[in-house]
């Protein structure tokens, strides 16, 4: 391969990022209006992080205290069992020559041994307990924090979700969530158990010997050192072995994924040829980072063996002078082989934590947005007719650009408006103003003679049933997906409504008919058949008011010619809004409404649009050659 050509390919997939990579990276809204994660992996603001993570962990603090006292006993019982080696060794192994008797000495180390049993089974009940305490605290502070977490994802406004990726929300959920339960979990008790265990280990070295325990205290910051200066030189390898890795996984992947393309085209060879450059990129990048890392551990290793050898010649040389004892001089080399242990487990748990934190400031970011705003001074209705009246009505998204311009029109109950335009128009907007996932700047709109504002929120909404372009089925049977529309419906009712929907035929066909269990927003079925569900969703709802968002888009025209007479029994008494780009499902409104750039141009019959020879007669000319 020319060296133009590996050019080309190491430009094109520098930056390439593998789906699962690409999903990890979708934190941030859409419109840059929430505080994502920090490439970092630390929190923004770690002092006000911890404080409010630390008002889940209080209710847990009884829990959280006997772990940590659990912990500390562990710790402390795994020191004490150490230092017992001193006394068991001195007095019974390496023992005074004037007590000869073995009957005492066996009977003395039989007690010492039972002695240090015990210790040792302090140590090994404490731990089970702390673990076990601590699992239990973490997953209530979880509990809790999921909880909070869904109940206001509840709360929130429709701008919410239109503003923030599905993937980012739903990482609060997973990796966030997720991060601080391994914190609690673990992390949190290992730090304090490392304090600890560094903090006694360092008393018990230099009591039973001032002098090889300044040894190996004075020697861990040189390691230290010398750790760090190996891994700066490796993190230039791994930084290359993860670009190339990325590289060779974007291609893999567009490879893959359009593979007919590559087959259409007889591209075959070159793919080989430039999947052999990169894996063989590749392989030299992973060669030096394996190998820089492969050396870390070994040189670390005997460095560490390099300080035991030292403690080990000058605690010798000061137990053949008579100034140290055997029993000290194991101890001591026990603690010192042991030392770096800690260090190292609490320096690797810090990033833990700053994960933690960061991860729970996320959660946070969720639960200190803006909820939809309380409904006041609302007015007592018992029902809906479905009379609508828009009038002056001005929108925009941002109050720096205005989506629509003076809508007005009006409503009757049993009415079918519909809404036709190009895309952008405004047309799914109005639906939105209609439902009050947002709410109007100038304006008024009323329903009922009621301004709109002024109607509880969740009671307009059990009013308005709408089937939505973007389908969605949820996880149960296909009963259970009809009678989302209306849970107290009779299976009775549920059939009827697939019927009006022209669901029920395809519905007795599949393997268990209307308890067919459908998973994965219905994979199982068509495009169509969803769409259908979803109809029959709407069909089964008592609500007097139908919003019906290019309902039939997914469907095909013979389908849809089929299902007319059905959606003229749903949308019958029923106020109605249609929208729809396939204008031939919309001849028959009562009004159509004309929209471009946020203005209604035309309005009228479908007959009074042909003859007025306008826009919408070019869009009716345009899809009817289309059809």
């Amino acid at each position: 391969m020319n060296e133009v050509r590996a050019a080309r390919i190491e430009a094109k997939y520098s930056g390439a990022k593998t789906s699962e990579v690409k999903k990890q990276m979708e934190f941030g809204p859409r419109r840059g209006n929430d505080r994502a994660l920090s490439s970092s992996g630390k929190p923004k603001n770690l002092r006000a992080a911890v404080s409010r993570l630390m008002k889940y962990v209080w209710h847990e603090r009884l829990l959280i205290s006997s772990a940590v006292i659990c912990s500390l006993v562990y710790t402390v019982s795994s020191l004490a069992a150490s230092y017992l080696l001193r006394p068991i060794i001195n007095k019974f192994i390496y023992f005074d020559p004037s007590e000869p008797d073995p009957a005492a000495r066996f009977k003395g180390l039989a007690l010492w041994l039972i002695l240090l049993a015990a210790v040792y089974g302090i140590s090994v009940l404490t731990q089970w307990l702390q673990q076990r305490l601590m699992l239990k605290a973490s997953q209530r502070t979880l509990v809790r924090m999921r909880s909070e977490l869904f109940s206001k994802l509840q709360s929130l406004p429709v701008r919410y979700f239109d503003t923030h990726q599905a993937g980012d929300i739903m990482s609060r959920f997973t990796n966030d969530v997720d991060t601080v339960g391994e914190m609690l979990n673990t992390t949190l008790i290992q730090i304090i158990s490392g304090a600890v265990t560094v903090i006694g280990t360092v008393a018990l070295m230099l009591y039973t010997s001032p002098l090889l325990g300044a040894i190996t205290i004075i020697a861990t910051p040189v390691l230290t050192l010398l750790s760090k200066n190996i891994m700066k030189k490796s993190q230039k390898a791994y930084s290359a072995q993860q670009k190339n890795l990325g590289m060779l996984n974007g291609f893999t992947e567009e490879t893959v994924s359009g593979q007919k393309v590559v087959k259409v085209f007889n591209h075959e060879d070159c793919a080989k040829d430039e999947f052999a450059y990169l894996n063989g990129k590749l392989c030299g990048a992973q060669e030096e980072a394996q190998f820089r890392s492969g050396i870390m551990g070994p040189i670390t290793h005997q460095l560490c063996n390099m300080v035991y050898a030292v403690v080990a010649c000058i605690g010798g040389i000061l137990v053949a002078v008579g100034r140290f004892d055997i029993g000290g001089l194991t101890v001591s080399l026990n603690y010192t082989r042991q030392f770096n242990r800690p260090i190292n487990e609490v320096s690797m748990q810090l990033n833990t934590v700053f994960a933690a934190l960061a991860g729970a400031e996320r959660v946070f970011d969720v639960l200190d947005s803006p909820s939809e705003e309380p409904d006041t001074d609302a007015v007592a209705m018992n029902e809906i007719k479905g009379h609508i009246v828009l009038e002056h009505v001005n929108f925009g998204y941002t109050p720096d650009s205005t989506v629509l311009h003076d809508i007005c029109l009006s409503a009757k109950p049993g009415q079918k408006i519909a809404f036709v335009g190009s895309t952008g128009a405004g047309k799914t907007t109005v639906t939105n103003l209609l439902s009050r996932f947002y709410d109007i700047q100038d304006g008024t709109i009323s329903i009922d003679g009621v301004p709109i504002e002024k109607i509880d929120r969740s009671f307009l909404r059990r009013n308005i049933a709408m089937v939505l372009q973007d389908t969605h089925l949820f996880t149960g049977t296909v009963r259970e997906n009809i009678r989302y529309g209306r849970l107290d419906a009779t299976d009775d009712e549920v059939t009827e409504a697939a019927k009006i929907a022209s669901a029920h035929s395809f519905i007795q066909q599949l393997e268990n008919g209307y308890d067919t269990v459908l998973e994965n927003d219905g994979a199982n079925l068509s495009q169509g058949q969803r769409q259908l569900l979803n109809i029959a969703r709407a069909a089964i709802s008592k609500a007097p008011i139908l919003i019906l968002d290019e309902a039939t888009s997914s469907v095909d025209t013979r389908t849809e010619r089929h299902i007319d007479q059905g959606m003229d029994a749903l949308m019958k008494n029923r106020t109605t809004f249609v929208i729809a780009h396939r204008l031939s499902t919309v001849r028959s409104a009562d009004a159509i409404m004309v929209l471009e750039k946020g203005y209604i141009i035309e309005r009228g019959t479908h007959e009074e649009l042909l003859a007025l020879g306008g826009r919408y007669a070019d869009l009716y000319n345009e899809t009817a050659q289309l059809e």
